[in-house]
């Protein structure tokens, strides 16, 4: 199984959402330059992410897309399977396709333990924990091509138990 990259800009997508106040609309080409992501592609992922309940989009003035639950509430196995489906590792953990070797092959089983692994791992890790240690690339970019100051970095998160300031100097 490899996390593709539609996945992956899921993600930071949800990121810029989740480090706005709750409830403010972000603009689709802001979140794309904050991210330093393809807007188009990024448009067709929020699609996705519409359709299982995890945004909200606007049309309009004042238009654009909104976090309908918490970060705290969305986990990161949640975003990869709004985008890609069930996580299965191989094609016997597939339901839709299974295995002719499925009921005692060794093989199956030991993937089945590793998917469940990495599996507790994304449902465990929230939008919130990823929010308190990242850095979107825009800002990134900025301090690398001005060195002199730092940038700090607070992100909007109800967690009081993570510090909630990152420097890039």
């Amino acid at each position: 199984m490899q996390v593709t990259r539609a996945s992956e800009y899921a993600m930071l997508g949800l990121l810029a959402l989740a480090r706005r106040p709750v409830g403010e609309v972000a603009l689709l080409d802001v979140v794309a330059h904050e991210e330093d992501v393809p807007v188009s592609f990024l448009g067709k992922i929020f699609q996705s992410l519409a359709r299982a309940g995890l945004v909200k989009s606007t049309r309009g003035s004042g238009g654009g897309f909104v976090l309908l639950r918490r970060p705290e509430e969305i986990t990161v196995l949640t975003v990869i399977e709004a985008v890609e489906g069930p996580v299965a590792l191989t094609r016997c953990l597939d339901e839709e396709t299974g295995c002719e070797h499925a009921g005692g092959c060794a093989l199956c089983s030991l993937f089945a333990e590793a998917q469940d692994k990495v599996k507790e791992v994304f449902a465990g890790t929230t939008l919130a924990q990823l929010a308190t240690r990242h850095i979107p690339a825009g800002l990134v970019k900025r301090a690398q091509a001005n060195t002199r100051s730092p940038i700090v970095f607070r992100p909007q998160t109800t967690d009081k138990s993570v510090p909630a300031v990152a420097a890039i100097s």
